[in-house]
């Protein structure tokens, strides 16, 4: 297992110590080890769960074609 140092300011130490509280955790290693999993398990939910909705209708809002190749849909399969 690697080893990672870190420095970390005043606010850094009283939101981690609230922490530890919170979760009843006994060591800072292992109350940051939660912290950092929790929010890349977050991250990668985020990814995976993206939602589309908005994105219906984008089509219909963009700007005709003044002068397209196919005078219909069916032009393009003739």
């Amino acid at each position: 297992m690697s080893q990672l140092n870190i420095q970390m300011n005043p606010e850094f130490e009283r939101n981690l110590a609230q922490l530890m509280r919170l979760r009843g955790l006994k060591t800072k290693s292992e109350t940051i080890r939660v912290a950092v999993q929790e929010s890349l398990e977050r991250l990668l939910d985020q990814q995976r769960k993206t939602d589309f909705h908005e994105w219906l209708g984008l089509a219909v809002s963009a700007p005709q074609n003044p002068s397209p190749r196919f005078g219909s849909d069916d032009d393009l399969w003739a």
